[in-house]
């Protein structure tokens, strides 16, 4: 099946980005008006973190919401037939300086991430790198294994290393033991399950918001400095990832200060273009009372 999957979108994805976008352009109105694909949970969603807007604004977001996901889908796809000057030339790179700066101090970074515009195409970044400092892509393992196998292809481009969440621990004394670094790629804006390394709880886009803290905690433990990838769309197929410090002292942060930081920043981009976050995600599952 992951075959018949995979040379689907390969041949699919041979056609130019633009006749690509023309598809998504179709596929829209599918998924918004006929499919209705989560439309009660991205309508809940928006609904509750924009109080203050009244309804059409909202709607307006929603379906702005759902003409970037087809987008996304499409983007994502073509990826497997990007050249590597073609992905450098549309994610496009900013403050890296400082993280690099990072090395020569002999300490790893932890870049912090979120579901907003594409995060799929930031893998860009393995080809700044120095070929002895990867970029390990952390990652929740899909239920459906075709898919799975699929993304973990097209996330090991351009020499990437997708990591399993349940793995990075293993790696991260491996590193240590070894005296290697490595650039760790966490998308931390997903719901807590029991299993996470820790959560808790803050205000975010108004409300009640259980957070994953497993990031701040490896970056305390490891003393890994921690840069917020802050992606932006510039235009249709274009996007800008800015590198922004959220601290260079991890040890001497207080318990949820990084954390709280990276929700703070991420909150703000939401709140500058909120149609570019994965609102389809059910992401408010538990309430203080209820929790994971």
């Amino acid at each position: 099946m992951y075959y018949i999957v995979y040379f689907s979108f390969w041949l699919i994805t041979l056609l130019p980005l633009r006749l690509l976008y023309i598809m998504s352009d179709i596929l829209y109105p599918i998924v918004y008006y006929v499919a209705g694909y989560r439309k009660d949970v991205v309508r809940s969603n928006i609904s509750r973190s924009f109080p203050e807007k009244p309804q059409e604004e909202r709607l307006k977001i929603e379906r702005n919401y759902y003409r970037y996901f087809c987008d996304l889908f499409v983007e994502t796809m073509k990826e497997m037939h990007f050249s590597k000057d073609e992905i450098k030339r549309r994610m496009t790179i900013g403050n890296f300086d400082a993280v690099k700066e990072q090395y020569a101090k002999g300490k790893s970074v932890m870049l912090m991430t979120a579901h907003y515009g594409n995060w799929e195409w930031p893998i860009a970044l393995s080809l700044y790198l120095p070929e002895e400092v990867p970029l390990y892509g952390i990652y929740k393992k899909q239920s459906n294994n075709t898919f799975d196998k699929l993304f973990f292809k097209l996330r090991s481009r351009f020499g990437g290393i997708p990591i399993e969440k349940n793995r990075l621990m293993r790696l991260l004394i491996q590193l240590k033991k070894e005296k290697k670094l490595g650039n760790f790629w966490m998308i931390a804006d997903q719901t807590p399950y029991g299993s996470d390394i820790g959560f808790f709880w803050t205000k975010f886009l108004n409300q009640d918001t259980a957070t994953l803290t497993g990031t701040e905690q490896l970056a305390r433990k490891f003393d890994f400095p921690v840069f917020y990838a802050d992606i932006t769309r510039t235009k249709r197929g274009y996007y800008h990832c800015e590198f922004i410090p959220i601290t260079l002292e991890p040890t001497q942060t207080k318990e949820f200060e990084i954390t709280e930081r990276y929700m703070q920043l991420l909150e703000k981009r939401i709140q500058i273009s909120p149609q570019f976050w994965l609102w389809s995600h059910r992401r408010w599952k538990y309430q203080r009372n209820n929790q994971a």
